[in-house]
Formats: C-alpha cells, structure tokens, sequence
C-alpha cells in the first residue's frame, strides 16, 4: 500500500471546504492548514473565521494565519509541518518559497477548464458569458497566475437556470472529487501533466467590482440576465432606480427572465403591473423577479410591487 504524503491544505472560503472535508472524511494525512487571517466583520467589527478555520479546528487541524506567505516566521511554521504535498483551492498567489517546498509539489485546483477564465471570478464569469460547459481544472502551481501544467480536468455542464450559487456548489463537489483523484495519483508516481494550451484570446475572470457588476442596459437582453444570474446571489448585479420625485437609489437584481422580441420603446422604458414590470432593452424585455431596493431586504417582485403607492413612475439613471 502507498503511504500517504503529509498533506498541507491552503484556503479560505466555503468552496474550499468540501474539498478539506473530503480529504479528512476519506482519512489522507493532512498535518496543517494554511487560511487567511481573520477578518472583521458585521456592525461591531467583530473577527470573524474563515469557513477552512471553522472546519479545520473542529477537526482538530494544526492552523496557521500568515498576514505575510513571505515572512520568515511562517514559513518556519510551515517547513515544521514538513509538508510532502499542498493543496491550494480558493486561497492566494504563493511565493516561490511556499510553493517550490514540499518534494511532491504544490496543487491548485480551479474552477474552470483552463486556460480559459484565469483569475479570481471564474464561476461568475462563465455565466456572464453565457457559457453552456465549464469545469474544474487541477494544476501544479507555477511563478505565474493560473498557468501551471495541468493534471486534471472535468467538465460540468451549465443549465440554463443555473446561477453563480447553483453552479458555485456543482464545481465545488466536482473539485472535491477531482483532489481525490489527483492526489492518488501524485501519491502513486503516476502522475502526468500537460502544457496549458495556448490560444490567441483567452476567455478572462477578473476581479468583480462595481464597475463590471453595473447593467447595461444598452446591451441585449440576454446578456443583461446572464450578467444578473451570473452575479447572483453575489455580489449582484445592479442599476439605479429612481421613483417618482424620491432620490435615486440603487437597485439590485438577483433573478429575472427574459423576452425576446420587436418592440418601438425607448431603451430602459419600465412597465409596472401588479404582478410583474418589465425594462424594454433593444430586442426584447427583461422581467426582474427577486430584486433589493437599496435600505430594503431582498423581496421578490410581486412583494416590491405591492410596497409601492404610485406605479407609473419609475425611471433608470444609467
């Protein structure tokens, strides 16, 4: 039988965390985990853990909270784990100090099939696009973002309903397998991998901000609802709204349909009716369905229409 390599895990977020469950539910040998410090967070500031901390003490984990992956204390800590393997999902770009350390290498795993969506927002990015396929990607990590060679991958399909949190846990337990399999066969000798292939225009996943979250409402109808299902449910993707003579305040849209169609209305013309209101856009409508009005809760639309006296005027400020 393969003895086990001496596991170090590095990440953060909850998507990072099937990953570390399956890893211990499945009896690896992981000696330590490596996530972000913790953070303030709510109205009284309070430190708040990260997911993989939450996780990694419960099970008893060894923990480890570097501000800097440089410093030379760290990384004491860590050549004391004496790691043979790292895992990284969903954590941050490594020194060569940190990755180049352990005689088995360091690991990431990505969610998308690589190289296409490089970069911090890939789930989101897929559906924003309108993509129909994705995946999970596991690669040895390199001194560039994302571009090592690659072990594995397995595509997920994206259904038309899915939206960044639906497919956020697809990938998520198709990643966790895919760990699995990669470690096995880094444990075995067996492994082989391959050169990223090059393409001319890769398809990109940047950071979300509140510029690339905003509606165009210029653009099709389509692409305005992927853009929502894609930021859904978050960060959002969001408008602003102005009603009647009130001050305008920001609207964001986490679920909508869409129409295509002809029509002669000036682009962002809304029609309110009991049950629904519709945005003409230049081919076709889209029809919010769960909104958040800014300092309301989220409500679906039959709910913020109901909340409101005067139907008639709405404008968008875009």
């Amino acid at each position: 039988m393969t003895q086990q390599p001496r596991i170090v895990f590095m990440g953060t977020p909850e998507f990072a965390v099937a990953t570390l469950q399956k890893l211990i539910d499945n009896n690896y040998n992981v000696v330590g985990v490596i996530t972000a410090p913790d953070k303030p967070a709510g109205r009284g500031k309070k430190l708040r853990k990260s997911a993989v901390k939450l996780f990694a003490e419960q099970h008893g984990l060894p923990v480890l909270q570097p501000a800097n992956l440089k410093s030379e204390d760290f990384n004491k800590q860590l050549q004391a784990l004496n790691p043979d393997l790292q895992i990284v999902v969903a954590f941050r770009m490594l020194p060569e100090i940190v990755w180049r350390l352990p005689k088995l290498g360091t690991f990431n795993l990505h969610a998308s099939l690589l190289p296409d969506y490089r970069g911090a927002a890939p789930i989101n990015w897929a559906i924003i696009n309108g993509e129909t396929q994705t995946g999970v990607t596991t690669f040895f990590i390199d001194d560039k973002i994302d571009t090592g060679e690659i072990i594995l991958q397995e595509s997920v399909p994206v259904a038309p309903d899915d939206n960044a949190s639906s497919l956020h846990d697809k990938l998520m337990l198709a990643g966790s397998d895919l760990v699995i399999k990669t470690v096995d066969l880094i444990a075995k000798g067996n492994v082989t991998t391959k050169p990223q292939p090059k393409v001319d225009v890769p398809k990109k996943a940047p950071k979300l901000h509140a510029d690339n979250t905003k509606i165009n409402w210029q653009d099709s109808a389509e692409n305005i609802h992927n853009l929502i299902r894609g930021l859904s449910y978050y960060p959002g993707a969001w408008t602003t709204l102005k009603i009647q003579d009130n001050e305008p305040k920001k609207l964001i849209i986490y679920k909508s349909r869409f129409e295509q169609t002809k029509h002669d209305e000036l682009i962002g013309n809304i029609s309110a009716g009991k049950k629904e209101l519709k945005i003409a856009v230049k081919d076709g409508y889209v029809y919010p369905e769960i909104v958040k009005l800014q300092g309301k809760k989220m409500m679906d639309i039959v709910a913020f229409l109901n909340g409101l006296r005067d139907k008639s005027a709405f404008k968008l400020i875009y």
